[in-house]
């Protein structure tokens, strides 16, 4: 049976938190070319205190966001989420994990993700049964 790849087919939707949920990183997952881009929103996080792993085929994203607190302050109103917030997502077998790139830019994190080459569409000559069997 053929099958459409997608290389985030089995990401884990039933562990979704809901989006209104304090600390929920969103992210977005799009292809172009021969890579995934995986953007995901990370306000106020820094190189630091983000971790990112990848162990066998899921790939870990968690960001510490530390709690504000100082003594001439008194706080009223504590919206912000504070905390480790973390994201899995199951990295299909069509991509090279060992080559994945991060960066961080106005608190948006992207990892490229390289599709592997085993993986990428190739182009099949059409010939004769008798050509193959000659060869």
């Amino acid at each position: 049976m053929l099958t459409r790849f997608d290389p985030f087919q089995d990401f884990d939707w039933l562990n979704r938190p809901n989006l209104q949920t304090r600390g929920y990183m969103a992210a977005d997952v799009y292809r172009q070319g021969d890579r995934y881009f995986l953007e995901m929103d990370v306000p106020g996080a820094t190189d630091d205190n983000i971790d990112i792993t990848v162990e066998k085929n899921t790939l870990t994203v968690a960001v510490e966001r530390p709690q504000r607190d100082t003594d001439d302050e008194t706080m009223v109103v504590r919206d912000r989420p504070f905390g480790t917030f973390s994201r899995r997502f199951y990295l299909g077998e069509g991509l090279d994990a060992d080559r994945i790139e991060a960066s961080l830019n106005n608190g948006v994190l992207t990892l490229v993700i390289p599709i592997v080459e085993a993986a990428k569409a190739r182009k099949i000559e059409v010939g004769t049964v008798r050509d193959a069997i000659e060869s």
